[in-house]
């Protein structure tokens, strides 16, 4: 039924050309309606405005370009990808993802290809292009099941979609979509690239021992042993994919050096004398402000550098035109998150023309107090919420700049940082990535598998995927809540409380 549902859906741009509609429409009846809400922060009363009125209208059209190009996570994600795009063209990616699995111990050989696969999110296409099929030719060189193998890493690189040890371009994106739906509130509030990167690196340690546990305990005994029907082609398979060349690891020390000195340039502007990442006349929790907001340009620079120093060591980078060429390719291909990120800034936009977002914010938040329903019932319901539109709609971007307008203050009102209810809705996200056959790349997994089981279907893929998305989704429930409960930090700067800015004027 999912199947048959979801492939009714339309693209992610078309849905959100309906969403801009059906607000156009709502903001008229509302505003004729005389909808409004007091602002807690300063105080104003805030009344539903008609997207059709004059003033509106030519903001739409004249200021569409700076629309566009204001909304914050296109140029987060257009800077971070700058650079991965030249460290996943020069080969950086293929060949640290080889090292990483080519030697583990086959004792150990399943929590290292989920605990790489998790941190190879980072490099997007790269990880489900190499390291899946990877996994399953490693799998069947130890004598095991490899679609036990590409089920292994297709858990971590998709359902551990939002854990990783180091915030990435995924964190650049979501947060930036989160900053202006705070700013609904308050204006002050500002994106910060690390204030989920404590949260993810727990989802790291949480999901690698619980993928270990469900692959070699539920998976691989339900697909039973598996003998290879072309020897020939496996052991060419296995040849392919040997130690890495001594070039690869010429290149793999290159990138090394070069991320030693992003990583002391970037250490010598925070700590060194006069230090440009320090805002040394702001108060205990703003001094860093400076050093976080330069992070989406250190990944840019850490991915640059390293991608260059590996090019220049294997013979992919030989000129600067190479390395020009290279961030252009990347950017050729972000050309559908381009098209996305046009109709989604201008929904953003809108509904906070509109003042819809704040009015339904403000409603929901004094609804929510009326009930009395517990917040620990409300975060869960968010990552149930997200788990389950994530079945028909891939796109964390879309999903998340959908609702973020309304989550975000609501929570604001209710006590909740924009970091933490950031967490609760990438938590949803990830847990059902791997389920769904509307997820762009389950028929390509769906082919590595039949490689070595030809009747392999995609009910078979989805059955073998199951037990991971549940145990993620459970382990993710009890994570955002015992977060939330013992109130720990989410990243640096970033902690699960929120108070608004009038009641720090009030407090002695």
């Amino acid at each position: 039924m999912i199947e048959k549902v979801g492939n009714r859906l339309p693209d992610p741009v078309v849905i959100f050309v309906w969403m801009i509609a059906a607000l156009f429409l709502g903001s008229m009846v509302a505003a004729g309606l005389g909808v409004s809400a007091l602002n807690p922060v300063t105080g104003e009363t805030l009344a539903a405005v008609s997207l059709a009125t004059s003033e509106n209208l030519r903001r739409l059209f004249v200021d569409m370009p700076r629309t566009l190009t204001s909304f914050a996570p296109l140029g987060f994600v257009l800077t971070v990808m700058l650079g991965a795009g030249v460290a996943e063209r020069t080969g950086l990616f293929s060949a640290a993802m080889r090292a990483s699995v080519s030697k583990a111990p086959k004792a150990l050989l399943t929590p290292i290809i989920i605990f790489t696969a998790i941190i190879a999110n980072h490099a997007a296409d790269a990880a489900y292009v190499v390291l899946i099929p990877l996994a399953g030719v490693v799998f069947a060189a130890a004598g095991r099941h490899p679609v036990a193998g590409i089920a292994a890493a297709f858990a971590g690189v998709s359902g551990g979609f939002s854990a990783n040890i180091f915030p990435g371009h995924l964190d650049a994106l979501l947060l930036g979509i989160t900053e202006p739906a705070a700013r609904l509130l308050d204006p002050t509030w500002t994106a910060n690239i690390a204030g989920n990167w404590w949260f993810i690196l727990g989802m790291t340690v949480v999901f690698t021992p619980l993928g270990w546990w469900v692959t070699d305990k539920i998976v691989e005994p339900r697909l039973g042993p598996w003998v290879s029907a072309a020897p020939v082609e496996a052991a060419e398979s296995e040849a392919e994919i040997e130690a890495a060349s001594a070039r690869e690891r010429k290149g793999l020390i290159w990138a090394g050096l070069g991320a030693v000195v992003v990583i002391g340039l970037w250490a010598a502007m925070t700590l060194g004398p006069a230090a440009p990442f320090i805002d040394a006349e702001g108060g205990p929790g703003e001094r860093l402000t400076p050093f976080y907001s330069s992070l989406v340009a250190g990944f840019f620079l850490l991915f640059l550098v390293c991608g260059v120093a590996y090019g220049a060591a294997v013979g992919t980078v030989k000129t600067q035109g190479d390395v020009v060429r290279l961030t252009g390719q990347s950017m050729a291909e972000m050309g559908p998150y381009i098209v996305l990120a046009f109709v989604a800034a201008h929904f953003v936009a809108m509904f906070n023309w509109s003042n819809l977002g704040a009015i339904i914010a403000i409603h929901g938040a004094e609804g929510l107090r009326a009930s009395g329903l517990p917040l620990p019932l409300l975060l869960t319901a968010i990552v149930l919420l997200t788990a389950t539109i994530n079945i028909f709609i891939g796109s964390a971007s879309a999903k998340w700049a959908a609702l973020a307008p309304i989550l975000v203050p609501m929570l604001m009102l209710l006590g909740v940082s924009p970091e933490m209810t950031t967490a609760a809705f990438r938590m949803g996200d990830s847990t059902t990535n791997i389920i769904t056959p509307l997820m762009v790349y389950f028929p390509l997994i769906l082919g590595f598998a039949q490689r070595y089981q030809p009747d392999f279907r995609v009910g078979s893929l989805m059955a073998v995927m199951v037990p991971y998305s549940l145990t993620f989704l459970v382990a993710g429930l009890v994570m955002v809540l015992g977060w939330t409960a013992l109130d720990l930090p989410l990243g640096p700067g970033a902690s699960v409380d929120y108070v608004l800015p009038t009641q720090i004027q009030a407090a002695p």
